[in-house]
């Protein structure tokens, strides 16, 4: 008899199926693929730790469950994949140590998403900003829906800054001009420009996104795991040998300014942030 997807049953490991630690994120498998839900949608999604040590603990799950062919990726609701990093966890960012082990951690969950062995799939809807839009990059395709937005609006938000990491990641997808005009704007694409630049792979309606998604991972998993293992890390080799590692000063200059504490309140507030540049 077949197995029932809703049928706990054991993993690789001889477990159960993955549980989330938190309900904020979901988490199910049919067969081959497995998906996973950031269920935070009050929030748009927003990340907090709690969200993003689930997700470091799914990829691991999926790495080690054989079962698991593809992993799908997707926001809970209709109005976000994931809208950024809660920011009231940056309100009391005071110190150089506050800055680097925020990004310190960011960069080890964003990696682990990254570093999953079996090919991944964002399915975007609504918002993908901010620590969201990384999350996306992270992934080796991306769909979305015609209602998608993508960009990372941190130079009129909050004015903090990217990683070296993750401007690698768009610079990998955008070139050089295009990854400057988003980040120094501020502003956010739409699914039709950012499918036409390389963001996303498809842009499909809204009621189809999910059905898109089982159906192109299904594809996927139908073919050599070890080929698709070999390519996906080949692709990352490649892109990593020429990724600088640190850029501490970058991400001090911006997270210990008076401008970050403005932009957080500012946000907070929902009020515009008064830069100074300082």
């Amino acid at each position: 008899m077949a197995e029932s997807p809703a049928d706990p049953a054991p993993s690789a490991d001889g477990g159960q199926e993955f549980v989330p630690a938190t309900p904020e994120l979901l988490y199910e498998r049919r067969g081959p693929v497995a998906l996973l839900t950031f269920n935070r949608p009050a929030a748009r999604n927003a990340m907090t730790w709690a969200m993003y040590e689930g997700l470091h603990a799914a990829c691991a799950h999926v790495d080690a469950d054989a079962r698991v062919r593809v992993l799908l990726l997707r926001g809970a609701g209709d109005r976000a994949f994931v809208a950024g990093t809660d920011i009231g966890q940056f309100q009391a960012f005071t110190t150089a140590a506050d800055a680097l082990g925020y990004e310190e951690r960011i960069s080890r969950y964003v990696g682990r998403l990254e570093a999953v062995q079996k090919p991944t799939i964002a399915l975007i809807h609504g918002y993908c900003v901010g620590g969201g839009a990384v999350l996306a990059l992270a992934c080796d395709l991306r769909l979305a829906s015609p209602d998608a937005q993508f960009g990372v609006p941190i130079a009129r938000t909050l004015g903090n800054t990217l990683s070296v990491e993750n401007v690698a990641r768009l610079l990998a997808l955008l070139g050089d001009a295009r990854t400057k005009e988003l980040l120094f704007t501020g502003r956010l694409v739409a699914a039709d420009e950012a499918r036409a630049v390389g963001v996303y792979n498809e842009v499909v309606p809204a009621e189809r996104l999910e059905a898109r998604g089982r159906e192109l991972a299904e594809q996927i998993a139908a073919n050599a795991p070890l080929t698709l293992r070999s390519i996906k890390e080949s692709v990352r080799r490649v892109r990593a040998h020429g990724r600088l590692e640190r850029a501490d000063d970058l991400l001090l200059m911006c997270y210990l300014s008076a401008d970050f504490q403005e932009g957080v309140r500012a946000f907070l507030a929902k009020r515009p942030p008064r830069w100074e540049g300082r």
